[in-house]
């Protein structure tokens, strides 16, 4: 298709900002991204779409347009949703580099455009795999009486004979042909993952050929229709995140035709994927409400009347009210300098698929916030007897990771790491706190493990630390107040290093040798210093209550 019957497509609501002479340019295909450098993923003749959120500051424009222009790309449109009007400084880049450039109002979403330019361009293939890709079209926009993804891998087998799964980042099988014939295990499904993220973290350019003993799979990435997330603009995040297309068939050998149609099936089945993201709003927004209540100390009844709204939405007709679990997971990148809250939020709802549940929607019970680099995964649990702690029935750490360890290491191969903790199921709003901080402690007893995806649980936390988070925030408070603050104005007045050295001190168990060892103090000056911090606190450090006293202050400081 063409540029000009774009522009002259009123649905679509694009205005031209520059490159008129340029209007007859061929669109092969269709590509989102806020990637800074999508050459990768580009083959020519695209349409770019770019909700602009690459772009920092007016000297990120010249870079990026080059970076299209070298790639062959048709023209880019601009969303105006992040940024307003589209800066003067990319359609002047545009201009110069004669580069068609179009504003997409705000209230046009992506997923129309890509759905509308698929359905062109397809159309425009040869006899029957037009007719397949409109019927494809067909069904994924006819809701979910079409049957969604399914029934478009269906159509591959019956007019393509290709065979044809959906499959996530760690394996899961979302959806696959409903013909005759052997179902794809589940070991199958994790390795094809796992050579995937591998595939993909090198920088190789899709599809991937793979062989499984005799059979050979082609993988074709399926990317988000939409604007990807924050973090997910950085390639790292953005492997973990996609979906991909598993085709029983080789495709390095397949005609243009044939690959086009495949792209055009990937960027439809990406249409359903934002879907069911979109269906996760309400869930991410109840588990951010009760975090934001949690963390800012709000009333133990004003985060129970959150929960009696949360209850209904992630376990309908309960009747009463449930338990609860928390899981805490966090994505860390070598070097930093990527936030993996998004990806961890993306990531830790893949984790906790609800096994219990048999619906088309396996993670429907688990409402997943995230706050700076960390997820926070509010799980809800049918009631369970005093005599039990809802460990039996709730989520455990070491089945967490049973199925997508080796996925999800392939997709953070060398230079990231997953680590995830989980918390008691507690019965109460006044338990949340609580629970909250001991899946931290527990993800911090995970990250201490060696290996790129780890999971611990409460079960594994010491016992004193599994106490202190269930002390209110004004008793901890008083309590650290009264035995350290003292000592903190001391070493701030006299630089007298007296908290260190009771750290120290406490952690040697109270020797005096091996504690002046550790401080390279003679054993008169380290007496000293030990001295001033008992007649600063009125405490004996050689009395075991005192000593316990001190080590619970600096714990929970």
């Amino acid at each position: 298709m063409r540029l000009r019957a774009l522009l002259d497509t009123d649905a679509l609501g694009l205005r031209l900002l520059g490159g008129e002479d340029e209007l007859d340019r061929t669109v092969r295909g269709v590509m989102t991204t806020d990637l800074r450098d999508p050459s990768r993923y580009l083959s020519g003749g695209e349409l770019v779409l770019t909700g602009l959120a690459w772009r920092r500051d007016a000297a990120d424009s010249e870079p990026f347009v080059r970076i299209l222009v070298q790639a062959g790309v048709a023209a880019l449109a601009a969303g105006e949703a992040e940024l307003g009007d589209v800066p003067d400084d990319l359609v002047a880049a545009c201009a110069r580099h004669r580069l068609p450039l179009f504003a997409v109002h705000e209230s046009v979403a992506f997923a129309t455009i890509t759905e509308h330019v698929v359905r062109q361009v397809s159309g425009e293939r040869a006899g029957d795999l037009a007719a397949v890709v409109d019927r494809h079209r067909r069904m994924m926009t006819s809701g979910p009486a079409g049957g969604g993804p399914d029934v478009v891998l269906d159509l591959l087998g019956s007019d393509l004979d290709l065979r044809a799964w959906v499959l996530s980042p760690t394996g899961r099988l979302i959806a696959g042909p409903k013909v005759e014939g052997p179902a794809l295990p589940g070991e199958t499904c994790a390795q094809l993952a796992a050579e995937h993220l591998a595939a993909s973290r090198s920088g190789r350019r899709g599809p991937h050929r793979v062989t499984l003993g005799t059979t050979a799979y082609s993988l074709f990435p399926i990317r988000s229709g939409g604007r990807a997330p924050q973090a997910a603009r950085d390639t790292r995040g953005t492997v973990l995140s996609d979906w991909l297309l598993a085709v029983e068939a080789d495709a390095s050998d397949w005609p243009e035709e044939r690959l086009d149609l495949l792209q055009g099936v990937t960027q439809l089945i990406a249409v359903e994927r934002d879907r069911r993201d979109a269906a996760r709003t309400v869930r991410r927004r109840l588990a951010q409400e009760v975090l934001e209540l949690v963390q800012t100390g709000a009333a133990p009844a004003e985060i129970a009347a959150r929960l009696r709204v949360a209850a209904p939405v992630l376990l309908p007709g309960l009747g009463a009210a449930p338990h609860w679990q928390v899981v805490v997971a966090r994505v860390d990148w070598d070097g930093g300098e990527a936030d993996g809250g998004p990806v961890a939020q993306s990531l830790l709802e893949e984790v906790l698929v609800d096994p219990l549940s048999t619906g088309p929607e396996p993670s429907d019970r688990i409402a997943v916030a995230h706050t700076g680099d960390e997820a926070i995964a509010l799980v809800p649990l049918p009631a369970v007897s005093a005599e039990h702690d809802g460990s039996e029935t709730g989520v455990l750490a070491d089945q967490l990771l049973r199925s997508v360890r080796d996925p999800l290491s392939a997709g953070l191969d060398g230079d990231g790491r997953l680590t995830l903790g989980v918390s008691a199921a507690v019965h109460s709003a006044e338990g949340l706190r609580g629970a909250l901080e001991e899946a931290r402690h527990a993800r911090r007893v995970a990250a201490a493990r060696p290996g790129r995806v780890c999971a611990a649980g409460h079960q594994e936390l010491a016992s004193h630390v599994l106490l202190l988070p269930f002390v209110p925030d004004d008793v901890r408070r008083a309590f650290t107040a009264r035995l350290l603050d003292p000592l903190r104005d001391y070493d701030r007045r006299h630089r007298a290093e007296l908290i260190p050295t009771l750290e120290a001190f406490l952690d040697c168990d109270g020797s005096w040798t091996r504690c002046a060892s550790r401080l390279h103090l003679h054993v008169n000056t380290l007496r000293y210093r030990v001295g001033r911090i008992e007649q600063l606190t009125g405490r004996d450090l050689s009395r075991l209550e005192d000593k316990l006293d001190f080590f619970l202050a600096l714990r929970m400081s």
